[in-house]
């Protein structure tokens, strides 16, 4: 009687992102860069584990696109130099990666991105200047109560939330 309300739904989504998007600094820019390239393999590894070969390969599509048009497109190798020249190479490596991924069904290629991006997300994550400028505006004694993860830091082994086939 009503119709779909998906339509509508969309409409707002696409919204909160364009606002998000709009409003949001470099940094998060690259932020959800990263989190859209995550998303898109772990839903290509659904897809190909289910055989839908369409949707896996729209979804590796859509990381490539990420990668390569998103994160490796916004490097600025002269102010950057030897670390963006590394990630330039490191981005043009996943992207190659996932086109096997794509060609040959291989999900331990796919797997391997996304440990690779998850990794560098942290670190982007870790020199967020809004995180650093909240940080140095605590408190010492709160700073040094903070309780430790483990005695490696965040260089402790972690497990990934990706989905394994």
């Amino acid at each position: 009687m009503f119709g779909s309300t998906k339509p509508g739904a969309n409409a707002y989504a696409k919204i909160d992102i364009d606002t998000g998007v709009l409003a949001a600094s470099p940094h998060k820019l690259t932020l959800m860069l990263f989190d859209a390239a995550l998303l898109a393999l772990t839903m290509a590894q659904i897809h190909m584990k289910a055989n839908d070969i369409e949707k896996k390969g729209k979804d590796i599509s859509r990381a490539i696109m990420m990668i390569e048009s998103g994160l490796r497109s916004s490097l600025d190798k002269k102010a950057g130099g030897a670390i963006a020249e590394n990630l330039d190479a490191l981005y043009a490596y996943m992207c190659r990666q996932l086109l096997m991924a794509n060609i040959k069904n291989q999900p331990e290629l796919l797997v391997e991105v996304h440990v690779l991006l998850t990794d560098l997300r942290s670190a982007w994550v870790a020199i967020d200047p809004a995180a650093k400028a909240m940080a140095a505006a605590a408190p010492a004694a709160q700073v040094a109560a903070a309780p430790k993860t483990s005695a490696y830091g965040s260089l402790a082994p972690r497990a990934s939330g990706f989905v394994y086939a």
